[in-house]
Formats: C-alpha cells, structure tokens, sequence
C-alpha cells in the first residue's frame, strides 16, 4: 500500500466531514461529486453525491469501494479533492500531465471543533444550502427576503431558494475565476438585484475574494434603492448604474458577466460584450425570445408554427440554441441548464459558459439552421462585425 491509498483509508472514516472532488474534464459526465459517511443500520458507508446537468444523483458505497472510485474519479475526470476531517484537511490537485500535488493543513483545535459540530451522520438529512434558513444575513433582511433573526419570510420561500440554486452555479465555476487579483463582475439587467447581492455576499463575504460588481438597469428608481442599500450594507465593492446593455462602455475588462430575464435582444448585447471582452464566466437567462419569433418561417414547420403559443415556445428553444452554439464557436464551454423550476415561471433555461484557454473561433456552423428558419440573429450579426 502507498501513501497515498494509507492516506485516503485514514480519509474514508466516521469522523469524515465532508469530501469535494471538482474542476471536471467533462461536466457532461459529472461537474461536482461530494461524498461524506453515513451510518445504515449501524453500519458505515459513504454517499457520493454526483451533480450531473440539472440532476442529483446519491449512491452509497462501502470505503474499499469508495477509495476505488475515488481514484478513478481522479485518474480520469476530476482535477481536485478536498477532504475535511476534524483534525485536518486534505488537498490533492491533479496537473495536466496527470501528476498529483498532496497538500495537507492539519487544524487548529478551535477549527476542529467547528467542523466536529457541523456533521450529521444521518442518512436522509436536510438540504443543505449556500445560505442556510435560520442564520440572519443582512441582504437578505434587507430584501425583504428574512426575518430579522434569520428565518424565512413564508411568501419569499421560493425567492430563498431561487438564490440558492443560482449560487450554486456560481459554486461550479469558482475554480474558473482569478485568485490573484480583484474579480470584475457585471450584472447585466439587474433589475431588483437579489441576485446580485446573493452573489456579492457568496464571493466576497462567504468566499473572501477579492471583487468589484457592476449591476446595469434602465430603471433609475431600482438603481437608487439598490445603491442605498449597498451603501448601508457596507458592500463597498458593489455599484449600480443606470445605463443600456446595448451602449455600456463602462469596462475594459471584465471576468464574469451575468445577464439575468434581460429582455430579447438585450441578451444578445450582453452576450456580444462578454465575449468581447473574453469573459471567464457567463450566466445567462434569456427572456423575452421575441426576435426569432418574428422571423422565422418554414414551410416544412408550417404544422408547428400555425400554432401561436407553439410557434413562440419553439422560436425562444431556437434562439437559446443558437446563442449556446455561437459561444462554443467563441471558444466556451457551453451548458443549458435548468434554473428553477417550471412551476414559478416558463422563462427557466441558464445558459452557462466557460470559457476554455487556447480555442479559437470556429467557423459557424449554424448558419444552415439560420438559412432553413429564414434567421438574422443580433448576436450572430453583432459577432460577425467584431471579427471582421
């Protein structure tokens, strides 16, 4: 037996916390797994969680199995593990060549015991959230969204989780984002802006990083509320202006920009100026798909388009794809993903980018599908006059 595999025995225990393995080779496959221990019917085993697109799946497994996937996962897939124990934490990182870097911190007693606190061993457990019901945080009393001792107002129920979701696709790209300098995020259509504070708190106060964010809306009233509010929050880092997607030239340089329900073709511009500036990150919900809608045309589809509610779904799925598909051509690693469910609102899709170092664009490929729908997209356009 290696070190390596005595170290990972000692890993595979009931006092394991938690085990993160991440920055995947093929999202597609997994783009996250944790695993932590579990007691059935007294005995120990260890539940990997998989994030795979919108899904989770949970399996249990024995440490010798464990161990086994493990390795595989870091053979093949994943480039990072972490493991939290009360006592230390384990770090392996995986380089390109395949070679592994072991790092470990052993803790300090008081950090020991705030990891010791935070287990439960129990098999079918609570959700665990980013931001957690019951803890006051103070965007959140200030959106109206908690209580002041820290629970969740009933009606916001859905909002609370919708920002729990949403930062957990900024969790899944964090390894994407500069460690050595100040982050520069814009939040394009910010609108009310629960989402941008969600994120400032994630970034800045829960992950410590360094960042500067932008949030851009036509809407002078919401922006001064959310400058008062930033202001009496202390988000010294975070800023609104009122401004249009289409003409803002506020930035030279930005690494993530985020796009939320920004309507039709305001999309499209904010996806244009991020790929301009060679954007880290991308996160988008589309909203609004109405310029497809207008032109396009087919005979062929003819059965499809003659209905108006069909036609209109169908125009917002071409749109996405387009867009999903001129972004990969830019040199991103694109995903559709779901943001919450279709109960609270039709308008679900988050196109999600990274972008992949040393790609260059690719010759277009969906003009074929432009030409047989009768399709001028804006991005496609506005994308063209760039590289020309």
């Amino acid at each position: 037996m290696n070190d390596w595999d005595t170290i990972l025995e000692e890993i595979l225990c009931k006092e394991l916390n938690q085990i993160v393995i991440s920055n995947s080779r093929n999202p597609e496959v997994a783009q996250k797994i944790k695993i932590r221990p579990v007691l059935i019917k007294e005995e120990l085993f260890f539940q990997e969680t998989t994030y795979r697109g919108t899904k989770v799946y949970h399996e249990n497994f024995s440490a010798k199995e464990m161990a086994g996937r493990i390795n595989g996962y870091l053979e093949n897939l994943m480039k990072q593990f972490e493991a939290k124990l009360p006592t230390r934490e384990v770090l392996v990182l995986v380089g390109k060549k395949g070679k592994q870097t072991l790092k470990i911190k052993r803790l300090q007693p008081s950090e020991a015991q705030k990891t010791e606190e935070n287990r439960d061993l129990s098999h079918n457990r609570t959700k665990q959230y980013i931001i957690q019901d019951g803890e006051p945080v103070d965007f959140l009393i200030g959106l109206g969204v908690q209580t002041p001792d820290g629970h969740i107002v009933k009606a916001r129920y859905d909002k609370f989780r919708q920002i729990n979701r949403y930062l957990e696709f900024i969790e899944d790209v964090l390894d994407n984002l500069p460690k050595d300098r100040t982050i520069r995020i814009i939040d394009f259509g910010c609108g009310k802006s629960y989402l941008t504070f969600a994120m400032y708190y994630y970034l800045h106060v829960q992950q410590k990083r360094d960042i500067r964010v932008t949030g851009l809306d036509l809407k002078e009233d919401v922006i001064n509320h959310c400058n008062d509010l930033a202001q009496k929050l202390g988000y010294e880092q975070l800023e609104f202006e009122t401004g249009d997607i289409s003409t803002y030239e506020g930035a030279d340089s930005v690494d993530m920009v985020v796009t939320l329900h920004a309507c039709d073709t305001a999309t499209d511009y904010a996806l244009h100026k991020a790929i301009k500036w060679g954007a880290s990150v991308i996160l988008a919900v589309p909203c609004c798909q109405h310029e497809v809608n207008r032109q396009i045309s087919n005979q062929e589809l003819k059965p499809i388009l003659k209905y108006g509610l069909l036609k209109e779904r169908f125009s917002a799925l071409v749109t996405d794809a387009i867009r999903a598909n001129l972004l990969e051509q830019w040199g991103y690693h694109t995903q559709i993903l779901e943001f919450i469910d279709m109960e609270h609102t039709p308008k679900n899709l988050l196109i999600r980018a990274v972008k992949e170092p040393g790609i260059r664009p690719k010759k277009n490929d969906v003009t074929s599908l432009e030409e047989m729908l009768n399709l001028h997209p804006t991005l496609d356009r506005l994308l063209q006059e760039f590289d020309a």
